[in-house]
């Protein structure tokens, strides 16, 4: 599981049946201490109806076909999760309220 940040979204609209009705999200990974991006962009079905500019929990692998939305599905990293609070060693690092 790694945090990201929902920076697009990706339109198909020839897909695998499984996929349609599904938001496809490019999400970019960030470091969880500065939010800085790190590592490449990917697309990630989304599973809780994240929005543009959000910071997510992305899930890759076998784990991405685990949430009610996507079993038995084609995915390889799905948002099953959006972030309200970062807190490192007491130093909060994201507060989406703020």
């Amino acid at each position: 599981m790694y945090a990201a940040k929902v920076i697009g979204t990706v339109v198909c609209t020839a897909k695998d049946e499984k996929l349609n009705g599904r938001k496809l999200q490019v999400v970019q990974p960030v470091n969880l201490l500065t939010l800085q991006y790190e590592g490449k962009p990917a697309v990630a079905i989304d599973s809780v109806g994240a929005g543009l500019n959000e910071i997510v929990l992305v899930v890759g692998g076998s784990s991405a076909r685990q949430t009610a939305v996507t079993a038995n599905t084609p995915v390889d990293a799905t948002i099953m999760a959006i972030v309200d609070l970062i807190d490192v060693e007491g130093k909060k690092v994201f507060d989406k309220g703020m």
